[in-house]
């Protein structure tokens, strides 16, 4: 416990020390908490607040990076002055700028066709269901039963294996949920990297301060891309 006091009281210090702020967060598992189904998410008002008088703040630019879709994002916290990236950043809005990739749009057809096709296949197991979130998608099987889940695995993997291997589409995994994205080489950690670069060129600053707060195993890449440019992660 001592250990993390004494953490806390370094990251204090360096905050209070920045001159400018870059704080960008995950969304699901880090400001809300884990649940079954993606919209039972719902942001709390009181968290809600703190992220209102964090981006009134000038010293922060505030942000959230998920993989959920930029719309969805946007409806959940529904706070104006913000940065929004959906999709791991795939599309991203705030800071007088957007960034959408090109790439991801044109794979938007073989990815509904590919939802289509999973949720065909894993019809059978109860407690698991695709997203479509437009530029990926994400399967999930939280609710699906301990004794079930190596079905999951095995019947997503028979659908998606040579897809990935002929670089058609990109899989990763997080807390009970497979990652369908693009085949671009592209991540939260690279949605921050471009983000901080914008924020430096609109503040007129080098000196920014970024931290990203996340939960799960897609927000790795973020945490490295973080701790590459002497941030908190």
């Amino acid at each position: 416990m001592q250990h993390l006091f004494a953490a806390w009281d370094r990251v204090r210090s360096i905050l209070k020390d920045a001159e400018h702020i870059l704080l960008l967060s995950d969304y699901d598992g880090t400001l809300t908490p884990i649940v079954e189904r993606p919209e039972m998410a719902n942001l709390s008002e009181d968290t809600r607040k703190v992220l209102r008088l964090l981006a009134k703040n000038p010293r922060y630019t505030v942000g959230i990076i998920s993989g959920r879709a930029l719309a969805d994002l946007k409806s959940r916290v529904g706070l104006e002055g913000i940065v929004y990236a959906g999709n791991h950043g795939l599309e991203i809005e705030g800071i007088g700028s957007s960034y959408f990739d090109p790439v991801a749009e044109e794979v938007r057809p073989f990815l509904n066709l590919l939802s289509n096709v999973l949720s065909a296949t894993l019809r059978g197991i109860r407690g698991v269901f695709v997203e479509n979130k437009g530029l990926t998608l994400s399967v999930h099987y939280r609710a699906v039963d301990e004794n079930e889940e190596e079905v999951v695995t095995n019947t997503f993997r028979k659908v998606v294996e040579p897809l990935h291997t002929t670089g058609k589409i990109r899989v990763t995994q997080g807390k009970k949920v497979y990652e369908i994205r693009p085949p671009v080489d592209w991540d939260k950690g690279k949605a921050i990297m471009w983000l901080l670069e914008r924020c430096r060129q609109l503040k007129r600053k080098s000196d920014i301060l970024p931290v990203y707060l996340g939960d799960d195993l897609t927000d790795e890449d973020g945490f490295r891309a973080i701790e590459k440019n002497s941030g908190i992660s």
